[in-house]
């Protein structure tokens, strides 16, 4: 443990490791960056094993295997779960479901997976597919007859944006028939490809408000039978969200490419260079490096946050949002009513709220070559 100006910094809990960031899917509101990581350029077996060796001796109990889709990665998934099984981690599967046969499931179950988290993109077929820009639905739900008949623990999350929320009655049903013991509502944060399509994805204040009472009736029908967690878009608060628990608080993110970063988004912030575990350990990054103390504490806040109550809660914010709204992550978020330029969030709502008419904008689906054209 090391000092850092008025901040104690303590070790991390959770890991992210994003394997790759190819996906059979193009979800318009994905939070994987526009730049992605090319395939030859993706960290291989061994290095990752040295990650997670790195990670455990780092403080590190719970890893999280996600991508794009993780099941793409063409190295030994199995491999990485059984070492960090004997490490101690408790280990989670992040994916789409494409590809997760009973076969498959079995095999990574007795490599110690605990847990597999679906995403779903609506809770019928041609929705979600349409949402998913790809023909999945039926594929997901046979993935999720795979986790159950094998007896891993079930997780089902859905993004949640103007084109599905209206259907979140049938999502939760969705979720009671496929027998999830958690139901993760996340709605979308604007950053990379849903802030392309925000004006598209962000939903009126009456789509929220009448989702939240589909959520307050589910949540006293269904009881303890099926966890349902749900939380109000940032855009619809009058406060922000801490970032991540906090910029390099609780958690860290290991990229395609090896760049070690306080959150899955942070390399969207121009200006700040992030580390990369094939030069330096993650003990080195976690405690010393600049990006990793760039936000920590509060001597970096902006006056508005620096004599706010409520710095101790939510931290300044995201400083993703921040960057990617005004371009400056040392920027009051603005999703703060109190923020500076917390205009830029009204107009959006305004906007999202101003018509019933279809926004004029294409949707922009995630595609893994665009920056290649």
């Amino acid at each position: 443990m090391i000092e850092h100006k008025n901040n104690r910094v303590q070790p991390p809990y959770s890991l992210l490791a994003e394997l790759t960031h190819r996906c059979p899917l193009h979800c318009p509101y994905c939070s994987n960056p526009l730049e992605m990581t090319l395939k030859d350029h993706e960290l291989k077996t061994e290095e990752w094993c040295r990650v997670l060796t790195q990670a455990a001796d780092l403080g590190v109990v719970e890893v999280h295997f996600s991508g794009g889709e993780p099941l793409l990665w063409g190295e030994d998934l199995e491999a990485l779960i059984h070492h960090a099984t004997r490490l101690e981690m408790y280990t989670n599967l992040i994916t789409s479901g494409i590809g997760l046969t009973t076969e498959k499931a079995l095999r990574l179950k007795d490599a110690g997976l605990a847990n597999v988290q679906v995403s779903f993109q609506a809770g019928d077929a041609k929705l979600s597919d349409q949402i998913g820009g790809f023909k999945a639905f039926d594929q997901k739900r046979k993935a999720v007859q795979a986790v159950k008949e094998v007896g891993m623990h079930l997780s089902l999350n859905v993004v949640l944006h103007r084109l599905n929320i209206d259907s979140l009655d049938e999502i939760i049903t969705l979720a009671e028939e496929l027998e999830a013991g958690r139901l993760e509502l996340a709605n979308t944060q604007y950053y990379n490809w849903a802030l392309l399509n925000r004006e598209k994805l962000l939903p009126s204040r009456e789509q929220i408000e009448q989702a939240s009472k589909i959520y307050e009736e589910a949540i006293s029908r269904i009881g303890n039978k099926m966890e349902i967690i749900w939380v109000i878009p940032d855009y619809y608060a009058s406060t922000p969200k801490p970032c991540m628990g906090g910029w390099g608080a609780v958690a860290l993110t290991v990229a395609p490419n090896g760049d070690v970063l306080p959150c899955p988004t942070a390399g969207m912030i121009e200006g700040i260079s992030f580390e990369n575990i094939q030069k330096s350990s993650l003990n080195q990054i976690w405690y010393e490096s600049t990006s990793f103390n760039a936000f920590r504490g509060e001597v970096w806040m902006p006056e508005t946050c620096r004599s706010c109550d409520l710095r101790h809660e939510d931290g300044g914010g995201c400083r993703c949002q921040a960057f990617a709204l005004t371009g400056d992550a040392t920027a009051t978020d603005p999703a703060c009513h109190m923020a500076p330029e917390h205009s830029i969030i009204e107009k959006a709502v305004q906007n999202a709220n101003s018509s019933s008419e279809k926004p004029s904008s294409p949707v922009i689906y995630r595609n893994y070559l665009q920056h290649l054209k």
